[in-house]
Order: structure tokens, then sequence, then C-alpha cells
């Protein structure tokens, strides 16, 4: 049997910054976006300003409303949190080499092999814990069992600084009366689905017939009903595993909400280079499927995939195919708060052109993309951009390829 970890980092952003401003330790603190493109939205709260009813989401003014005049407010430095990130991936990989990034605070690490060196699942996890807190300054949650969906359950138990440990002795009594909401995948559209049949809670959807899920959700009806009965069996995958990368993708919360289908052609653009250009770097030379996931500015996530014409690895071909695929699925009863694009379905070896396929356009495309990648290793990953970015002054000084991911199951974390 397997033993899986979910480490998240506790509050991370306001922690980060309560690390970096030991004066603000002891006060309601909140990491906010621009206030002249957002009115200043909250993307991260410590402890006491969430025990004053805080959430990820409110605008400055409500947070303040509820805090008071104590409450210090940070601009966001992704480029920090990127960096206590990976100080914090060090202390995983001393215990093993199979670490599956879930976002820039959440981890997957199977152990089941460094179990004989290092004790069990929950001495291990509180190894890690301690010295978290101890070599970084911050906390970590961290969850246990032998299954990815469970042990992310686990995490989110018990905050801050805590771990739990769902067997398959007690899952029964911790994992089943929790809401149906908290099952990994379970965002708000499916929550209201289950609802409408009478299913609240995750142990009536493990007791649901699987037929009948499957004939309300597709597919992923059979992936919950699997989830909530303890069966996942996902791999935790690790970065030395290309030739299994299931997905590789890019996602970005912008800065100002998007109004109109410029400004969302304006983002694909930039994550459609950025993800052709992580392609190239992982060896995989074309892929056939694109995946575009959006996010509206009341929080509900829309997602759609769609098949190429042919198989690629070029910015053109993916924003192409992912802005058609924002138009089909996308409502516009609210502004774009965030996108998300990615790629799957790796081909490799001789590609077969279509009829009116050029080898000639090809080769050229080539040559150009590593003419890119070239000027970018040596000067940045900003030295050259789309035009179409030009129009955004912030968002042609922005380093998305360096700054903003998301792993495989990424588009699902809070979709629908």
């Amino acid at each position: 049997m397997r033993t899986i970890l979910h480490s998240d980092l506790n509050n991370f952003y306001a922690s980060v910054e309560c690390l970096r401003h030991p004066e603000i330790r002891n006060k309601p603190v909140v990491v906010v976006g621009s206030k002249e493109d957002r009115h200043g939205i909250v993307l991260a709260k410590n402890m006491i300003a969430k025990r004053a009813g805080v959430k990820t989401g409110d605008v400055y003014w409500e947070a303040r409303q509820k805090c008071g005049k104590a409450l210090v407010e940070v601009p966001a430095d992704f480029s920090e949190y990127l960096k206590v990130s990976k100080e914090v991936r060090k202390i995983y990989e001393d215990y093993t080499d199979r670490i599956e990034a879930f976002g820039i605070d959440e981890c997957w690490l199977d152990v089941t092999n460094s179990l004989f060196l290092f004790g069990g699942g929950v001495q291990i996890a509180n190894t890690i814990r301690e010295r978290v807190k101890r070599e970084i300054g911050i906390t970590v949650s961290v969850g246990v069992s032998w299954n990815k969906v469970f042990a992310k359950l686990g995490s989110d138990m018990k905050k801050p600084d805590a771990v739990t440990e769902i067997t398959q002795d007690n899952y029964r009594e911790i994992v089943w009366n929790l809401p149906v909401e908290d099952l990994l995948y379970v965002g708000n559209a499916t929550k209201r689905k289950l609802h409408k049949i009478g299913i609240g809670t995750i142990g009536q959807l493990a007791a649901a017939k699987e037929e009948r899920l499957i004939k309300l959700l597709g597919k992923w009806g059979s992936y919950l009903y699997a989830f909530a009965n303890g069966n996942d069996r996902s791999p935790v995958t690790t970065v030395d595993e290309e030739e299994n990368i299931k997905s590789i993708g890019n996602s970005l919360t912008v800065y100002r909400d998007l109004k109109d289908e410029e400004d969302v052609h304006m983002v694909i653009c930039l994550l459609a280079d950025s993800v052709a250009a992580r392609m190239r770097e992982a060896g995989l030379t074309r892929a056939r499927t694109v995946h575009l996931y959006a996010r509206s500015a009341d929080l509900n996530g829309f997602q759609k995939q769609g098949k190429l014409p042919r198989p690629s690895c070029h910015a053109l071909d993916i924003g192409r195919k992912a802005f058609e695929l924002f138009r089909d699925v996308y409502p516009w009863e609210h502004d774009v708060r965030g996108l998300g694009v990615s790629v799957s379905d790796f081909c490799f070896g001789a590609q077969q052109l279509d009829l009116f396929g050029s080898i000639e356009q090809d080769e050229k495309h080539k040559r150009i993309d590593a003419a890119v990648d070239k000027l970018r290793k040596k000067y940045g990953n900003k030295v050259i951009q789309s035009a179409i970015v030009y129009k955004d002054p912030k968002l042609r000084d922005l380093d998305i390829k360096g700054e903003h991911v998301i792993h495989p199951y990424g588009f699902f974390k809070n979709g629908t």
C-alpha cells in the first residue's frame, strides 16, 4: 500500500510577508492585488485576519471593515513566493524524489519507498512540518493517506501547523461526513448539480450509483465516485519523468478583470507562448489537445478541451484553438478574472503532414522558435513578446513563463 503526503503551506503569501516583515506578524495582514485595477482584491490573509472574518476574494475595503485600522496591506510579490516555495521543496527532496506540485504552495509526496529510512508516514510528515517551521520560518499542514485525494483532504482538515492521517480503517468516519464540495475537483457547478439530486456529503456521493453520476457529470462522475470511495490510483509524478507528463500548462490571475474578447485574446496569446516554450524545453514536440480554463469575476470556473487540426507545438496554433474554446464555453455574464491554457495528448516520432501541410512552413516555425528560445535564454523571457501584448504595458512586462505555472490536474483545483 502506498503512503502519500499532501503538504499545504499555511496562508502562504501572507506567511512569507510576515517572515519578511516581523513587525507586522502580530497584526491582521492581507496580501492584495493592484488597488487601481482591482480595488485591492485580497489574495491571501494571515490567521489573525482570517479569524476576523476576512476571506480570499474580499475587496480591501471589506477586509478593512472587518479588521479596523490595525489591518496591514501588503502588495503581492510572486517572485519572493516562488523563491520560498523552492526552498521548502529542497526539504521535501530529503525524503523522496517523487514530488508533484499542485500550485506554488502545495505538493504531493510519495514516501512509500522511504518508510524504512525515516519511519511511518505520520512520522515523516511531522519531521517535515517541524523542519519547515524551524528552517524556513513558516508553517505547513500535512495530510497522510494511501491516495492523493484523501491526503489532500487531510491537509485541509487541521490548520495551521498540523498533521492528519486518513487510513483505510478510519476514512468512512472522517471523510464521508464532510460536505461533498470538500472533495478535490468538486467545484461550485458540480456541487449544485449534486445537490439537485440529493447528494450533499462525500458519503452520499460514495453510496450513489456510478451510472447515475456518469449520466449527470459525464466521465467526471466516474472519477468522483472513485475518489469518494478511496479508489484514487493516480501516481505522484516527478519532474524527471518527462516521458510520463500528461499535460503542460500555464495560468494567470490577471491584475485586472478582462472586459472583452480583445483582452482575453491578449492573455491567451501570452499563455500559449509560454506553454509552447515549456513543451520545447521538455522535448515534447507536438500535442494533439488544447485545454482552456476561465474563471469569472464571481469565481465560477468554465473549461473546455478540443483537438488541434493537426498536432503542434506552435504558440499560434495553441492560442488560436484556446481562443476558439473560450468563445465556445464562456457565457460573458461577468468579466474574466483568470485564464489557463494547457496541452496534452503528446505524440512522438515522425509527423504525417495533412494534404495541405507545408514541410517548408513547419521548418520555418521550428527555426523561429529555436531563435526565440535562444534569445530568451540569454536575455530573459520578456525580451521577445507577441505584438498584441504591447497594448497593455503591465502584461508586456510580465514574465508569465517564469512566474505563473499550473501543473497536471491544476485546471480542476477550484474549477467546475
